[in-house]
């Protein structure tokens, strides 16, 4: 989980492309860096991303069988919200309990 702004995007064959930057990681599992690429499986624009607007996001790591393939991946329900005060106080509230 980590709040972003959206720099750019790209149809890259049948996927989008995002270039974040990464402005507060709040939990993370993998460590992240302050510009990273997050793809979402789709070209349709869901979730719906806006290009200089910021963003609560929820990806996970996604690596395939043969590990040649290490990015961050938005699926189609992820949890994708514009950034708001009230987000970040209500992720730093849930981070004390998990």
């Amino acid at each position: 989980v980590f709040q972003g702004r959206i720099l750019a995007r790209r149809l890259v064959g049948q996927e989008t492309r995002y270039e974040v930057e990464v402005k507060t990681p709040y939990r993370h599992r993998f460590p992240l860096v302050p510009r990273e690429y997050v793809w979402v499986p789709n070209t349709c624009g869901c979730p719906p991303l806006r290009e200089g607007s910021e963003y609560l996001l929820m990806a996970r790591r996604h690596v395939n069988y043969e590990r040649t393939l290490n990015r961050i991946l938005l699926q189609d329900d992820g949890y994708a919200r514009p950034w708001t005060p009230r987000e970040d106080r209500l992720v730093r509230e849930a981070a004390r309990h998990c």
